[in-house]
């Protein structure tokens, strides 16, 4: 799906948006991955802990993936950027695929992981990309109210 976009200033994503669109998503998350957590208890028993188990802590990981990469690939918004008006778009008029939500969604770990520093470097950049943007040729915009 070509989702070729007109950018201004007022279509960019700002990072405030950006991070309420996270937060919203993180608590979304967290209900999966408590879900995701009871369907893996009974293999191997009640000692799983993230990033303690290997296994465990790579099912998480494709939980989230799942959910992150799906809404990205699909619709091109996860449910907190829907409730911020933010969609997903490719950066070169190409459709978002499943390698480039991936390697979104392991550059956005990597990220996070660093404290936020590759979310922050939006506002460096032109174009309001953080890290996970750059590396997958993807850009957030707004969506107009309709």
């Amino acid at each position: 799906m070509n989702r070729a976009v007109k950018l201004t200033d007022q279509t960019l994503c700002t990072l405030p948006r950006r991070l309420l669109a996270m937060l919203y998503d993180g608590i979304v998350l967290l209900a999966l991955l408590i879900v995701a957590s009871a369907i893996a208890l009974p293999f191997g028993g009640a000692g799983k802990i993230a990033f303690r188990d290997f296994w465990f802590t790579l099912w998480l990981l494709l939980v989230c993936f799942a959910y992150l990469g799906g809404c990205w690939r699909y619709g091109g918004m996860t449910m907190g950027m829907r409730a911020w008006r933010i969609m997903l778009v490719s950066g070169n008029d190409r459709a978002v695929t499943w390698p480039r939500c991936l390697l979104r969604f392991l550059v956005g770990c990597i990220s996070l992981g660093l404290f936020g520093l590759g979310v922050f470097w939006a506002l460096a950049d032109s174009h309001n990309r953080a890290w996970h943007d750059l590396a997958a040729q993807t850009l957030l915009v707004r969506i107009a109210k309709h």
